[in-house]
């Protein structure tokens, strides 16, 4: 523990350092429980968009297995390297109780029929399904690839808020208790040592009056 100097206005200070260490606790547990209710927010969104991922990406697969049995492999193939793009996506800041938090946006990959860049009369419905399935699952993987970067700032956040919080509760409050405790032990001591001093000395001068009074009547003359 470190050495407390045992003064009145040392116990002033640790009990104010107590009083501000306890409101800074208050507010980071006002900041956590607001976070984990963002996080749970989001978690439910990373949920719903996985089992629709799962979905789109079971009909994307069923999609292609059927387009390569009837139309080939190489037809597909040729499709797939007609349709080739770019993702664009915009990343911005915004905050949550002051924690900055990435808002990843993009525009959707699906396209129409005309705007794929293979023959419409050289390619099939399937492969159109097709494309338009894995289109849709490329959106939703982006959209969790975003709800997830979200997700993991304000895990991160929380974990280094309840690690203050725990060293305020665990550590830095009982440490200023147990100084407060000392210095207060120490003055009490100090008090009880002046008292009986005090006592001693009032003792001493109603002893030494005593003494004098009784010498001033034995040089009375009789």
């Amino acid at each position: 523990m470190e050495e407390a100097n045992p003064t009145r206005t040392e116990l002033l200070a640790k009990k104010a350092q107590i009083e501000l260490a306890q409101q800074g606790r208050d507010l980071l547990k006002e900041k956590r429980d607001a976070l984990i209710v963002e996080f749970m927010a989001v978690m439910d969104r990373v949920v719903r968009s996985s089992q629709k991922l799962e979905q789109i990406s079971n009909e994307a697969q069923y999609a292609l297995t059927v387009a390569k049995a009837v139309d080939g492999s190489v037809a597909v193939r040729s499709a797939s390297f007609a349709t080739g793009g770019e993702v664009r996506v915009d990343v911005r800041g915004s905050y949550i109780m002051g924690v900055p938090v990435p808002e990843i946006t993009k525009k959707s990959v699906k396209r129409t029929l005309v705007t794929r860049g293979y023959s419409l009369t050289g390619m099939s419905s399937r492969i159109d399904e097709t494309a338009e399935c894995f289109e849709e699952e490329l959106d939703i993987i982006l959209d969790i690839a975003a709800i997830e970067t979200r997700l993991r700032r304000l895990g991160e956040e929380i974990a280094k808020t309840r690690r203050r919080v725990n060293a305020l509760d665990n550590i830095m409050l009982p440490t200023l208790k147990e100084q407060v405790r000392y210095i207060q032990m120490i003055l009490e001591e100090r008090a009880r040592e002046d008292l009986f001093r005090l006592k001693k000395v009032k003792k001493a001068i109603e002893k030494r009056k005593r003494a004098q009074e009784a010498a001033k009547k034995s040089t009375v003359p009789c």
